[in-house]
């Protein structure tokens, strides 16, 4: 709060007759005394008018979501998101229409858990309607009312609930949110895969996620988006081995095989599917050499990948080969197949993938001359 770029905003929408308070995240970190990620302000002045308070003090101001109340203040190089309080119009359970107000307690009624309708005034004065600092500091994860009606209202709250439980939870649950969790969780189905998957692999980011995620399969909440959750076994394994989290790789761990369809189903990118596939293929070849081969075709990444996920007996080994060796290129090219008078086409490709076959299987001790003497010979035998 005392930083200068968060002084010179607050002091811009004091001058412009806003009342602004943190709200959010950077309220649950400070409560808990954790590192503040990013700051959001809650104001009390339609975006419009925000807007023009922050030109008014010449700060670059973003409308990142005018529909929704929201402007991005960009101060000093970083940026600070403002929502203008709002009040539900009208809700189906996937998006809502809302109206703007200056009721703070409006604003905070339509909050999805007790902890995330907390305030805190710029000299730090927390405003806590419903409680939400006893329920963090206790570990408890609290719909504000009546929790049928807050997951009518938005049905992502089913995840939301394991998702802060996961993060800030305490056992046991709140009996009467998770009740309300498993009566509803076939509503999850209406919900767009995008939403779905970010809300999962935000869950599994988590320091310790397998416990929200054996009550999340109690609830049925994973039923109709994650089928082939197969329990948090080799999730729990994973988590004693690696030494820096990855959302995508704690979903290989949960999920049985093949990874087609849990990719096509959450809409993964291309590239997130195609790892998520390829860490789910056969463990890592035991031995030395064959390992240096797998390193070779996955590379280091997916193959790092492979170890932490399949956990051989001397994975420490297989993860120091790892990081300390450097898979080599091959020698040779296709140019230098075009040099021995082969025409361009399928053929050299294979006459190269045959030289690369052998050469692995050397592991990889041919040098150039070696590599173009067994090119020469496999293509006048061709």
């Amino acid at each position: 709060m005392d930083e200068p770029p968060v002084q010179a905003l607050l002091a811009a929408l004091t001058r412009g007759g806003i009342a602004a308070r943190f709200v959010g995240g950077c309220v649950r970190d400070t409560v808990l005394e954790r590192p503040v990620k990013e700051i959001d302000i809650a104001v009390d002045k339609p975006p419009e008018t925000v807007m023009r308070a922050l030109e008014a003090a010449d700060l670059r101001v973003v409308p990142t979501g005018l529909k929704h109340g929201t402007v991005t203040a960009i101060v000093k190089g970083r940026p600070f998101e403002l929502t203008t309080l709002r009040r539900d119009v009208e809700t189906d359970g996937r998006r809502a229409v809302v109206a703007f107000t200056d009721d703070w307690l409006e604003d905070a009624k339509r909050r999805d858990f007790t902890f995330n309708a907390m305030y805190a005034d710029p000299d730090g004065t927390i405003w806590d309607p419903f409680d939400g600092r006893a329920d963090l500091l206790a570990g408890r994860v609290r719909f504000i009312g009546d929790p049928d009606q807050r997951i009518a209202e938005d049905h992502l709250r089913i995840l939301r609930f394991f998702r802060f439980h996961a993060w800030f939870g305490k056992p046991p649950l709140d009996g009467a949110g998770f009740d309300a969790c498993r009566r509803n969780a076939g509503s999850l189905s209406s919900l767009s895969a995008e939403r779905i998957a970010k809300e999962l692999l935000r869950l599994l980011a988590a320091p310790a996620p397998a416990d929200a995620l054996e009550v999340m399969a109690e609830a049925g909440a994973l039923d109709h988006w994650l089928p082939e959750y197969a329990g948090t076994a080799r999730l729990k394994a994973l988590i004693a081995r690696e030494d820096a989290l990855d959302p995508l790789r704690r979903l290989a761990a949960i999920v049985s095989p093949p990874a087609t369809a849990v990719a096509k189903r959450l809409k993964l990118s291309t590239q997130q599917s195609l790892r998520l596939q390829l860490m789910l293929e056969p463990a890592v070849p035991g031995d030395l050499e064959n390992r240096r081969a797998a390193l070779y075709r996955l590379g280091t990444s997916l193959f790092i990948d492979r170890v932490l996920l399949e956990g051989p007996d001397d994975w420490r080994a297989a993860l120091a080969l790892a990081r300390s060796w450097t898979p080599p290129e091959l020698p040779i090219s296709g140019a230098d197949a075009l040099a021995l008078g082969l025409k361009p086409g399928p053929q050299v490709g294979a006459l190269l993938e045959a030289v690369e076959r052998w050469w692995i299987a050397g592991d990889f001790s041919a040098d150039r001359a070696a590599c173009l003497a067994e090119l020469k010979r496999l293509a006048h035998t061709a």
